[in-house]
């Protein structure tokens, strides 16, 4: 039986579906079609509801939670791990929140995607603002550096290495949200069509647990090729720091305190857009 499967080409996703996709394990008869997108990519993927299982931004899950639901394994899920705010100008990191006060003034901010958790963490943190673009995660510090907009929001591995390019923090939008929310960050997650058969969704999941096994038994010294060929040129030092932070035990396994912090995201969901009813049950398989 073949299957779509969409994630992103970072090292966390690489190093989670590994053995999955490259027949490293026994796979009991599943073929996967890999994608391999950009988390907005596959947001709006998830929209169309174009792939049997994928990677999502939790940000999306609002949105698709009717054809789309929840595994238990693989996600980006947990504590100091959220997106950063960064400037290139030092005097944005003085009062900067009293700058979208005024409706006429405000600065521009570049968001890694309309439908992303980060949109969502920086909208909670900043509900007034009203300027914002919206790029690929790995054009937001091109944009901030050339001033077409005076701060953006950055994720994945570029919280390593943005002050290497000048570049300056202003807030750390996951702080934020644990200070304010009280709970681990839900970042991005895996999600099955909910038409498949539940007993299909129950082994790809658990597949996805002895994919993500594998890869901690044979590739925790040493990265594998796979890895490293979709690494976007980041060296070695990078791809591991990205892993250690985005690859933990809530990708092995969601548990009540991942769900709780799923759910916690789909109510500030709801603050966020008032007279928007989301219904919080039946969302994990």
């Amino acid at each position: 039986m073949k299957l779509t499967l969409g994630f992103s080409p970072c090292p966390n996703d690489t190093f989670v579906f590994d053995a999955l996709v490259n027949h490293k394990i026994d796979t009991e008869g599943l073929e996967f079609e890999v994608v391999l997108a950009d988390v907005q990519t596959l947001n709006e993927w998830a929209l169309q509801g174009k792939l049997d299982f994928s990677k999502i931004s939790y940000g999306v899950l609002p949105l698709i939670r009717q054809q789309y639901t929840v595994l238990n394994s693989g996600g980006a899920l947990g504590k100091g791990v959220g997106p950063l705010l960064i400037t290139a100008d030092k005097n944005n990191l003085i009062n900067f929140q009293e700058r979208f006060t005024n409706a006429d003034s405000q600065p521009l901010i570049a968001i890694p995607g309309e439908n992303t958790t980060a949109h969502m963490l920086f909208s909670l943190a900043f509900p007034n603002a009203r300027k914002k673009v919206f790029k690929v995660f790995h054009e937001i510090e091109d944009a901030v550096l050339s001033g077409e907009v005076d701060a953006g929001v950055i994720i994945h591995e570029n919280r390593f290495t943005y002050h290497t390019r000048g570049l300056h923090k202003i807030m750390d939008l996951g702080e934020y949200w644990e200070a304010t929310v009280k709970a681990p960050i839900p970042l991005g997650g895996i999600v099955a069509r909910k038409n498949l058969d539940q007993a299909l969704i129950t082994r790809v999941n658990s597949l996805i647990q002895i994919s993500l096994q594998y890869s901690y038994d044979h590739h925790h010294h040493e990265l594998s090729d796979y890895v490293k060929a979709h690494a976007q040129e980041m060296s070695e030092t990078v791809m591991r720091q990205h892993i250690n932070l985005y690859v933990n035990d809530f990708s092995r396994q969601l548990g009540t305190e991942g769900e709780k912090a799923v759910t916690a995201l789909l109510q500030v969901y709801q603050q966020l857009h008032p007279g928007t009813a989301v219904n919080t049950a039946a969302i994990f398989s």
